[in-house]
């Protein structure tokens, strides 16, 4: 028998293209998720026409715009690497999908990498849309680019391990009751649309501690104040990776 009999040859594909094709599988199930979609791209859009259009809650001096848009995009990266990759692989973790995917060629940390990335593919999009409608309702940013990537990066990353972290510790059920949850609150308490001077100084304090307060102040400081680079809320944001990053890769479980 020829060595050429068996074409394609048996055995696993190269490492680089089965993340690409796990990411694409990710970012295709996750755009073609009507609940997902509602979480990452209709409730912020809405919430940036809405609250930008009408007068409801007191943003400071200047155009609302101008204040609302770095916390929507700042919403828009929670909604994605938290609360929505939480609740996908919590279920895929319930039915035993991941548990079949870490028998696979593909290792575990090449299917996180792959969920990052279909993270980030569904954050650019998030972005380009948010900054498209925030245009047409009259948003003038300024400061630096870097700063503003830098931003979402570290983020996306904090939100990441976070999200990742609960759902491969709870339950199914008890992910998506807790993300969404979570989500609400810090919709709320996070400087996303109420600014932090609202509360009281004791509450401030530990507020501004949260990843999604210091995600909007530091993109607000640069994109509505012109800051060159935010290092406060870059910290935070670095220790938030950190924590939970190194929490959900020692404590997550594959079934």
């Amino acid at each position: 028998m020829s060595a050429g009999t068996y074409v394609p040859r048996p055995g696993a594909a190269p490492l680089p293209r089965m993340i690409a094709a796990q990411t694409a599988l990710e970012t295709r199930m996750l755009l073609r998720n009507g609940e997902q979609l509602l979480l990452t791209v209709i409730i912020p859009t809405l919430l940036l026409v809405l609250f930008s259009a009408v007068d409801i809650v007191d943003t400071g001096s200047g155009e609302s715009v101008d204040f609302l848009t770095p916390g929507i995009l700042a919403l828009a990266v929670m909604s994605t690497a938290f609360t929505g990759q939480a609740i996908a692989t919590g279920f895929e973790r319930r039915y035993g999908v991941l548990k079949r995917l870490a028998a696979s060629p593909l290792p575990r940390w090449g299917l996180m990498t792959a969920k990052t990335l279909a993270v980030l593919v569904t954050e650019v999009l998030q972005v380009v849309l948010l900054t498209v409608i925030a245009f047409a309702l009259g948003w003038s940013p300024h400061g630096n680019p870097f700063a503003v990537l830098l931003l979402l990066v570290l983020g996306t990353a904090a939100f990441s391990g976070l999200g990742l972290l609960m759902a491969g510790t709870l339950k199914a059920e008890a992910t998506l009751a807790a993300a969404n949850l979570v989500f609400l609150l810090l919709l709320v308490g996070g400087g996303v649309i109420v600014p932090l001077e609202k509360f009281p100084d004791a509450v401030q304090s530990v507020l501004g501690l949260l990843p999604i307060a210091a995600l909007s102040d530091g993109l607000r400081d640069v994109l509505q104040h012109g800051a060159a680079m935010p290092w406060g809320d870059l910290g935070i944001l670095a220790v938030w990776t950190v924590l939970g990053l190194g929490a959900a890769a020692r404590f997550f479980r594959w079934e």
